[in-house]
């Protein structure tokens, strides 16, 4: 059944039963999201669909044996967050066996837990910190050095990606490498010392290969322990209020292999974020032959979850659809110029996917990047019209009017994250103050071009969704440098309603998510604060009192703790997982 008419059944179906409601929410501040400043008190929700939203009584009056109440305390409910673009699937398989940064707010407590996980992590095991931080967020306002990282851990193997532009190995990482001075990677440093020898330093110069590559010689999670660590990624996200996300694919992310654990999950029902995932070309060169093979063995709107709409879903093509178009936003390194023979490898590869009406999206930080990447849109275009094919560019900081005036005239959308949010920094370094918001979202908004929020997340922004909103709310920096003119900032509604039925269009489900309001999605989360009044910085730092996806119960904090569902141990018994948890938010 297509994604539509599975949708208009459950709405039926929950409709039609309305007075048998299998939940009801009560005494919230619930932000119904239908425009700013629209609250209601009381909510109902029957299979998996939002039946009713008003005041207690009016609500309650649904009530009837067997119906599940929630006393939400004069707490804030909103709709759950949707992320417009997370490497989600990707990440499940390894969260288990990272060390996550994200949210530490000193460099001491980070190497502290460095240190610790060293102690407890088994021999012949890698200790990794993937991404998520910089040094900003840290009250000494730089990064570790080589030396206090071999003083740290001398004796087991230990690799810290940074950004997509550093990677830092400790020199027993180095020794089971095998790095050495005759070591090279073809857009890549491995630093050597005045004698001859690797450092520890890698240096992406300027595309992130040498680091990815690194990255995939620190080893796997057995297959079981993957299905463990995926379960606890997404039972961590709803931890954080996200019940849906917009996977991007990502680099080693290859269809259909690196997707069998979440398939599989996804098939038993026991995946608790909504996913839609684009598929992400692997091997330079072999771009066409990829999707050519993709198209006989998936199709957009295919639901794999056994138990909700959209639950496990194909969603199209991306972000990567040829890797020669690829431009990293390593703003370390100066901007990249794509390959001559871009074009003539994009444009076949569009011209498939319109052709069988495949979704799609792509990666383009520069707008000298999406200058090439447009005249090949609207080529194919002309010769091939969309006739409201959904089509979209990720990040797009320096994009033009006059391009936003082109994607707006070809039907598109810009999904934007706060990669500038751990990169402002370093981009104001090479090319000075901010003139202009980046990426422009106030200008997309004004234009009425379709824009979803998102975080980038995780192995160079963080997956943390509330530093990603705090940044569109304030246009600060994870250091607190203002980047944006207060004109361009956005206001807590605005910069919500991004985050959820903002990138709700990106998956073709705008009129299905983002609102409290009847007919929509079960999905929706109460917060421990208030989200509309707290201080600016707090907003950082929410997370979730309780999550509810598809009408079930997902993730309950210490204010529910009696409505908190089962999780399985974390595995391996030494993950930092186990110790730390995820997002350190507290």
């Amino acid at each position: 059944m297509t994604r539509p008419l599975l949708a208009a059944a459950l709405l039926a179906a929950g409709l039609s039963q309305a007075y048998a409601t299998d939940m009801i929410i009560t005494n919230g501040k619930v932000a119904t999201m239908a425009r700013e400043g629209s609250f209601a008190q009381a909510v109902a929700i029957k299979g998996g669909v939002i039946t009713a939203v008003g005041s207690n009584a009016q609500v309650l009056k649904l009530k009837k044996p067997g119906t599940q109440v929630i006393d939400a305390g004069g707490r804030t409910v909103i709709p759950g967050l949707n992320d417009s673009h997370l490497h989600i699937i990707r990440q499940g398989l390894n969260y288990n066996a990272e060390l996550r940064w994200d949210g530490v707010t000193s460099l001491k407590r980070a190497m502290q837990m460095l240190r610790e996980q060293a102690a407890r992590t088994p021999d012949g095991a890698w200790i990794k910190v993937v991404g998520g931080f910089n040094e900003f967020q840290f009250e000494e306002k730089r990064l570790p050095t080589l030396e206090e990282l071999n003083e740290a851990v001398p004796d087991k193997p230990v690799f810290i990606l940074y950004l997509y532009g550093l990677g830092f190995v400790n020199k027993k990482g180095i020794e089971v490498l095998g790095y050495d001075k005759d070591t090279k990677y073809k857009d890549g440093v491995v630093e050597l010392g005045t004698d001859g020898k690797p450092t520890g330093l890698l240096v992406a110069k300027p595309n992130a290969m040498v680091l990815y590559s690194t990255l995939g010689k620190t080893g796997a999670l057995p297959r079981d322990q993957q299905l463990n660590s995926t379960i606890q990624y997404y039972r961590e996200m709803n931890r954080l209020g996200v019940t849906s996300a917009i996977d991007a694919g990502g680099g080693g992310q290859a269809y259909p292999d690196d997707y069998a654990v979440s398939l599989e999950l996804a098939k038993g029902g026991k995946l608790a974020v909504r996913t839609s995932y684009y598929l992400f070309a692997q091997k330079p060169g072999k771009e066409l032959e990829n999707y050519q093979r993709w198209l006989t063995m998936t199709k957009p709107d295919r639901n794999d979850h056994m138990f909700y709409a959209n639950g496990y879903n194909t969603e199209g093509a991306g972000e990567n659809l040829v890797w020669s178009a690829a431009d990293f936003e390593n703003f370390l390194e100066p901007r990249p110029e794509m390959p001559g023979h871009m074009e003539s490898e994009l444009e076949p590869v569009l011209r498939l996917l319109v052709k069988n009406r495949w979704p799609f999206r792509i990666h383009a930080t520069y707008g000298e990047s999406i200058e090439r990447d447009l005249a090949v849109i609207e080529k194919v275009n002309r010769e091939m019209p969309f006739n409201g094919l959904r089509w979209f560019f990720d990040h797009a900081e320096t994009i033009t009017d006059d391009q936003l005036a082109r994607v707006k005239k070809l039907g598109g959308g810009v999904a934007v994250q706060d990669r500038m949010y751990f990169q402002g920094e370093h981009y104001a370094k090479r090319y000075g103050a901010q003139e202009r918001q980046m990426p422009p979202i106030r200008k997309m908004l004004e234009m009425k071009i379709p824009v979803g929020l998102g975080t980038d997340g995780t192995r160079v922004s963080s997956y943390g969704p509330w530093p990603s909103i705090y940044w569109a709310v304030t246009g600060k920096t994870a250091g607190g440098m203002p980047m944006w003119q207060a004109r361009d900032r956005l206001s807590r509604y605005e910069a919500l309603k991004l985050m959820t039925q903002g990138s709700a269009w990106f998956s073709g489900e705008e009129k299905l998510k983002g609102q409290i309001a009847k007919g929509q999605y079960a999905d929706l989360v109460i917060l421990p604060k208030d989200y509309f009044s707290i201080p600016e910085a707090e907003i950082k730092t929410l997370e979730s009192a309780l999550t509810v996806v598809n009408g079930r119960i997902v993730h309950a904090g210490a204010d529910f703790g009696q409505y908190a569902p089962e999780l399985p141990p974390v595995q391996p018994e030494w993950s930092p997982v186990k110790y730390y948890g995820g997002y350190q938010n507290h």
